[in-house]
């Protein structure tokens, strides 16, 4: 180390053999540490040696030193013994959740894409604040791949070049580089050279992040967590270099390693680039913890079930689940953080706000009381506020000791609380809670037994799990990649995959011989022909506790950090951002916005209410709607207008243009609109037709994303939308509409298709419906696999006549109806809002418990199957509470699909399958917790949904050629 307060540390670290490690938790409150020796596992302590909870100070790092010091005390055990040093800290996330100016740094964006992506900019989905806080620059260059690995267009040096002297210019020095499909870029030729090019120009002090070394798939989330991660990069290597000062204090010689989220380490020199992989390692050091404290790790192959964690706080309790191979289960494809949208790795954690310090609610007589429990907390005035410490607040924690079940403060001061108190109150606990490894402080609250769970354990040390979680935490190394298996057998190359996954574990510091693979999934992706498929594959090994030659060197060996300026550190001219005044809508008494000619101008919130209803209306399809809504506020917040106009007040023969993509729901999230694609298309097909003008837009499916894509036409070149649609619905084939269906003359052709670089397609003519379906589903393909589309425009008559009327408006009463529950906190009913709002029927409250997926003929053909809740589990669940189909605990609802959902099917044990409601009915699985509708591709393991049944239009369910085109026949 060349000094103590310079820019550079420099660490030498000598061959260590030691067993003993050190595992430190930075919490909000106490800071915990623990020192473990791994020869000693097998012991009843688990060897656990020493362990100790420090106060967590504004300098993180001297809890830090505190914590190391004292178990180094109480273990009797020199420095120089130590094999390695674990932390897990919340400092970074709390910068970036706090929009602290003072820790963050505006970041600049290089998207490489051709002309893609531009309608949906960086930053788009921030918050005010943040963004502003954030926002240095934005610039589109050439570059990025489709789907099967082609170049959109070629990276173009001389574009790189001035942009970095625009960003110098502007003295930025954190930039994020994020390419279209860039995590198939195995061999570099787009990130990784922009990345040499950009840091050539800017100098080696410049931050240069890469998106594919930061999220998956889904490129405005991977581009979000990315842009997050930079912005807190001077922060998080002057933090780090905290952490190292403080290893120098204490004469450790060890690697330093950080605790990421998914419950396994990186270097510190590696978290020092890509500090956001320790957003939420808290949490999962406390399930990694509690794995390792009950022998879970050792529990051998016959331990196959998962295991819920439950980590009990003051204030709330996170719950998790652990998978067989002893790692937390990952969340689902979308993670907020201080409410950007992300995609990065992220253990699926729930809180529910039970803790020591949940105040108890007594109301009614003593004999028969009513008793609640939180949700609200003296949190960590626990020990002051709390009746058994002296306090006048009745506590859960008051409850245990008087229930005579832990020894903590003064029993005497609850010794006059009720009996039936204390019974209803453990009651409500126990039904909180379900099979459970206890960690964390408020573990004392919860019994020995819980009705039907199996067993409950605590752990021993379950105070400290957090830290012995950091302790023991793997070393993993995975792969994310889109492979196309036609001609190729699916098994050799996951084979393939998971060598490369166990060599990145290797080389990230994992001991070969312990390495194993953890997690494999494979996805197929919509529409495409050639049998593309997603598969991701983890390895995971014990840290390797030896430096010896045939194992890679710890990235921290020579470990050097430069101090960095921050236009936004603190002492700078910059002030500190203040908040954004910014007056709440008050939906209960929201209406929209009626001209004097009867249309309807839209603003952000019914957007936002339309894209939620269309997600309902997709019956699983159509693509998401939030890229789409994204594209069409940004509209309306540059000063653009939509207006929505009712088939009434329109001409008969006004013409409107049928605006929708084509693709692959995987690509519509990766290669996101250019503005290009539709309007290219729609030209197109207008001078064939001969046509000088049009009326305004309307979509051939109000579902999923493409029921917002006529707005975004319609207001970028200033005419209306009609409210209505040709499904009512979505369906997965190009001539499932309407029009299609009774072979209305020029329903379908002549139509045109565009990628939006220069590619379009006019089809005059076909011999059949089904030739049109097939024939620009192949164009598509080859086209990048989504296509704007603009099918045979048709007047205001045809698509009253052959259409549904008053969809868009339909969409608002839904997304309305779900967000009024939401403000009122009245989750249950948000099934039974959407039901007052159109005809239709709760099926099935239940939860995943299987979902199968293959591509066949260019779709994506599945099924999910959902399992009924106990009773305990819809108490405390926050589903719908009315009445659904009468089912028993062995009964099982299965949903086929086909892109969309087809129908549902009852199973009961030894019974005939019995078919509860089909196409052209509309199937919505909606998220119990949210209200909100998952697409197919979010159909997830352990996510608890509710089913319900929507009617279709009567030119579906009650015509011979509505049920041959859309019903059940028409799928098989």
């Amino acid at each position: 180390m060349t000094n103590n307060t310079g820019a550079v540390l420099l660490f030498n670290f000598k061959l260590i053999t030691s067993t003993l490690m050190i595992g430190v938790d930075v919490g909000g409150t106490n800071t915990d540490g623990v020192l473990v020796d791994l020869s000693r596992r097998l012991e009843p302590t688990r060897g656990v040696i020493a362990h100790f909870k420090a106060p967590t100070t504004p300098n993180v790092s001297e809890g830090i030193t505190i914590a190391v010091q004292h178990v180094l005390e109480k273990g009797g055990i020199p420095p120089s013994e130590i094999a390695s040093l674990s932390i897990g800290t919340t400092a970074f996330i709390n910068a970036v959740v706090e929009a602290d100016g003072r820790r963050l740094q505006k970041v600049a964006v290089v998207r490489l894409c051709g002309p893609y992506t531009r309608q949906c900019p960086p930053f788009i989905d921030f918050p005010p604040r943040l963004r502003k806080l954030l926002e240095g620059y934005v610039t589109y260059v050439d570059g990025g791949l489709q789907i099967d690995g082609r170049e959109i267009v070629a990276l173009n040096e001389t574009q790189l070049v001035e942009e970095c002297a625009i960003i110098k210019a502007k003295a930025l020095r954190n930039v994020v580089i994020c390419g279209v499909f860039s995590p198939l870029d195995t061999e570099g030729r787009h990130e990784e050279a922009a990345r040499r090019i950009i840091q050539r120009e800017l100098g080696p002090t410049a931050n240069v992040v890469c998106s594919r070394d930061v999220g998956q798939m889904g490129l405005l989330e991977r581009e979000n967590a990315s842009i997050l991660n930079a912005s807190i990069l001077t922060f998080a290597q002057r933090t780090i270099r905290g952490f190292q000062q403080a290893m120098h204090e204490l004469k450790l010689s060890c690697p330093l390693y950080l605790t990421q989220n998914d419950g396994t380490l990186t270097s510190a020199s590696t978290a020092a680039r890509l500090p956001i992989r320790t957003f939420a390692s808290g949490p999962t050091n406390s399930m990694r913890g509690a794995a390792y404290l009950a022998g879970l790790d050792d529990a051998g192959p016959d331990h196959d079930r998962l295991t819920v964690v439950v980590d009990i706080g003051g204030t709330t309790t996170d719950v998790g689940v652990l998978l067989p191979a002893g790692f937390p289960r990952q969340a689902g494809a979308f993670i907020e953080i201080a409410g950007v949208r992300t995609n990065f790795s992220m253990a699926d954690v729930q809180s529910i706000a039970l803790g020591g310090g949940s105040r108890i609610g007594v109301t009614g007589p003593d004999e028969a009381p009513r008793v609640s429990v939180g949700p609200t907390s003296v949190g960590h005035m626990l020990p002051s506020e709390a009746k058994v410490f002296g306090g006048d607040v009745l506590t859960a924690t008051d409850i245990v000791v008087a229930a005579h079940l832990a020894d903590v403060g003064d029993s005497e001061l609850v010794a006059s609380v009720p009996h039936s108190v204390v019974r209803k109150a453990q009651s409500v606990i126990k039904r909180k809670l379900e099979r459970v490894l206890l960690v964390g402080g408020g573990g004392i609250i919860c019994t020995d037994t819980l009705l039907g769970v199996a067993k409950v354990t605590c752990p021993p040390f379950y105070s400290v799990a957090n830290a012995v979680g950091a302790a023991m935490a793997k070393v993993a190394g995975e792969v994310d990649t889109i492979e196309f298996l036609a001609s190729r057998n699916i098994h050799d190359v996951i084979e393939d995959i998971k060598q490369r996954a166990v060599e990145n574990a290797f080389q990230l510091g994992a001991d070969l011989a312990t390495i194993k693979i953890v997690e494999v999934t494979n996805i197929p992706v919509q529409y495409v022909t050639n049998q593309a498929t997603r598969i991701i594959v983890k390895a995971a090994g014990e840290l390797s506790i030896t430096n010896s030659p045939e194992l890679p060197q710890h990235p921290d060996n020579d470990i050097i950090i430069e101090e960095a300026t921050s236009v936004n550190d603190e002492g700078t001219s910059e002030p500190k951002v203040s908040e954004e005044e910014m007056a709440d809508i008050d939906i209960e008494a929201y209406e929209p916005k009626i001209l004097p000619n009867r249309s309807w101008r839209l603003s952000e919130l019914d957007l936002e209410w339309i894209a939620e209803g269309c997600g309902i209306l997709g019956c699983g399809g159509g693509g998401s709607p939030y890229p789409p809504f994204l594209v069409a506020r940004q509209m309306l917040r540059e000063g653009k207008e939509i207006i929505v106009v009712d088939p009434e007040d329109i001409p008969e023969d006004a013409v409107f243009v049928r605006c929708t993509f084509m693709g692959s729901p995987s690509v519509s999230n990766e290669r996101l609109q250019g503005g290009g694609e539709i309007p290219t298309s729609a030209r197109a097909l207008l001078k064939y037709l001969g046509l000088a003008d049009f009326y305004g837009t309307i979509s051939d499916e109000i579902g999923g994303g493409n029921g917002i894509q006529p707005m975004i036409v319609a207001a970028e070149l200033g005419k209306v939308v009609l409210d209505a649609d040709l499904m009512g619905r979505a369906y997965p084939n190009m001539y499932q509409t309407l029009p299609g269906a009774f072979n209305v003359p020029g329903g379908l052709t002549p139509c045109a298709i565009s990628d939006g670089i220069g590619n379009t397609i006019i089809m005059p003519t076909a011999s059949n419906r089904d030739s049109v379906e097939h024939i620009l589903r192949a164009a598509t393909t080859e086209m990048g696999s989504r296509s704007g589309v603009c099918m045979a425009p048709q007047t205001r008559k045809t698509c009253e006549e052959y259409g549904v009327v008053r969809t868009v408006s339909q969409a608002w009463r839904l997304g309305r109806a779900i967000s009024l529950c939401r403000k009122r906190n009245n989750f249950k009913g948000i099934a039974a809002a959407i039901l007052e709002v159109q005809n239709g029927r709760c099926i099935f409250v239940g939860k995943i418990i299987e979902v199968q997926r293959e591509v066949r003929k260019g779709f994506t053909w599945g099924s999910v199957t959902i399992a009924p809740l106990s009773q305990d589990e819809e108490e405390d669940g926050g589903v719908v509470q009315h009445e659904t189909i009468s089912t028993g605990l062995e009964d099982r609802l299965v949903i086929p699909f086909q892109n969309e959902n087809l129908c549902v099917y009852l199973e009961r044990p030894g019974e005939t399958r019995e078919t509860i409601v089909t196409v052209p009915d509309l199937i919505a699985v909606l998220d119990s917790q949210t209200g909100s509708a998952l697409m197919t591709p979010e159909y997830k393991y352990g996510l608890r949904v509710t089913v319900i049944a929507i009617a279709g239009d009567a030119k579906w369910s009650q015509t011979s050629e509505g049920l041959a085109c859309g019903g059940p026949s028409a799928f098989g």
